[in-house]
């Protein structure tokens, strides 16, 4: 070994001094033969194959351990604020691209003729109370009033039958005395007959006569007071049914208490059904008036802002959008060859363009379709000549949290994601 090693410094000697002596292969084959003899090449080829063979695999597993697109931006919600009422707008509170807060006033319409609005539902309310109230009230006195008229009906009732009782006794006693009377006008006209033929033969003194002629006029003319006085008992006895008509007439209406009671609570469920409704009514005016005043309903920046002072808006008119910046996500169109390995909560590293900074993330969810069914107009691979195309699924990929504090990512910037299946 040591003397091939002294030898070959020799050769290479001659060769520089025989310039006409040229190389053979089988020379050339000896110095790589004596090269690869030399135990520092063969290390040094041994180490730098382990190192290539070692940094292939690294790369290898580096390079399939993820699965990245460039087709990538982010995303976030679009909040689009619109009037709920119609209106002059009196006040316009932010710019364009202003960062605010949740319940920021941003637009103010006139609240003057939805004041008024409030007003007059509160004074139909407060009316419809008092009418409430009294129909309230009137069912219990409608109760009482109810119960003693039908008390006092029977009660009617009782007493003209006793009247009628008592009017038919009258009655028939006017008719006797009628009759005795009837009966001592005949026998006092009798008498005064007789007398007549008495004193025309001056057989009884004049006296006697006349006193017989008084006798025959009070005898007719109580026969007229006891025909008038039964006349008189006999319409008693008319009004004293009459009366007991009446009383059992209203009986009968006393009867109607429960009708009439049920008449009573209906009107007081009205009253207060009325209540509750101008009660909606005056809660309604209330939120029209409260609606005057347009608030953000996120926090974040105000775009695409088209409302002005002195505008007149109508209800669902969209004024602007705001944009919350704390609630972004990644929406990565990744090929259907590269979801085979990946799941829901790999966790992902974006690359955004206008930053140049990496975030942190995690893969939320996969989309149910591709990006093509959810375009205007979806491919219909049914017809014409069919050629396979390699379509991209949506993947939303969320940040993780404090990762978008600064609030310098937009929607719609492009980035660049990785997630890392393994």
């Amino acid at each position: 070994m040591e003397q091939t090693t002294k030898t070959l410094p020799e050769e290479r000697i001659e060769e520089r001094d025989s310039p006409a002596r040229t190389t053979t292969p089988t020379r050339d084959f000896r110095l790589r033969r004596s090269a690869w003899n030399n135990p520092r090449v063969r290390l040094g080829v041994v180490i730098g194959s382990l190192i290539v063979v070692v940094a292939a695999l690294l790369l290898w597993r580096y390079f399939s351990s993820y699965e990245s697109t460039d087709d990538a931006q982010i995303d976030g919600h679009v909040n689009s604020i619109s009037a709920r009422i119609s209106g002059h707008v009196a006040k316009l509170n932010v710019t364009d691209n202003q960062y605010v807060q949740a319940g920021t006033v941003l637009v103010e319409i006139d609240p003057t003729d939805y004041q008024l609005a409030v007003d007059r539902a509160r004074a139909d309310y407060e009316d419809a109370q008092a009418a409430a109230h009294a129909a309230t009230e009137n069912v219990p006195m409608t109760s009482i009033s109810t119960t003693s008229q039908l008390s006092s009906s029977q009660a009617d009732v009782e007493n003209a039958r006793a009247g009628i009782n008592a009017a038919k006794q009258q009655f028939m006693a006017a008719k006797a005395q009628l009759q005795q009377a009837e009966a001592n006008n005949a026998k006092a006209q009798n008498d005064l007959a007789r007398y007549k033929q008495l004193v025309d033969k001056q057989e009884i003194s004049l006296q006697q006569y006349d006193q017989a002629v008084a006798n025959a006029r009070a005898s007719a003319a109580a026969v007229e007071a006891a025909r008038a006085a039964a006349n008189a008992a006999e319409q008693q006895v008319t009004q004293a049914e009459g009366k007991l008509a009446q009383a059992q007439a209203g009986l009968q209406s006393a009867h109607t208490a429960p009708q009439q009671m049920a008449v009573m609570r209906s009107r007081s469920q009205s009253a207060q059904a009325n209540v509750a409704r101008k009660k909606a009514d005056l809660e309604q005016a209330q939120l029209n008036l409260q609606y005057t005043k347009v608030v953000a309903p996120v926090t974040g920046v105000v775009s695409n802002r088209t409302v002005e002072v002195g505008q007149n808006v109508q209800p669902g008119q969209e004024l602007m959008k705001i944009i919350p910046l704390e609630d972004l996500w990644v929406t990565a169109n990744y090929k259907e060859t590269q979801l085979r390995k990946m799941r829901v909560g790999q966790r992902a590293t974006i690359s955004v363009d206008a930053t140049g900074k990496t975030y942190k993330g995690h893969v939320d969810s996969i989309a149910g379709a591709s990006g093509a069914r959810f375009s205007l107009l979806p491919p219909e691979n049914a017809t014409g000549n069919y050629v396979k195309v390699v379509q991209r699924i949506p993947v939303k990929i969320v940040f993780e949290p404090g990762e978008t504090k600064g609030h310098d990512l937009r929607p719609g910037m492009s980035c660049e994601s990785k997630v890392w299946i393994r």
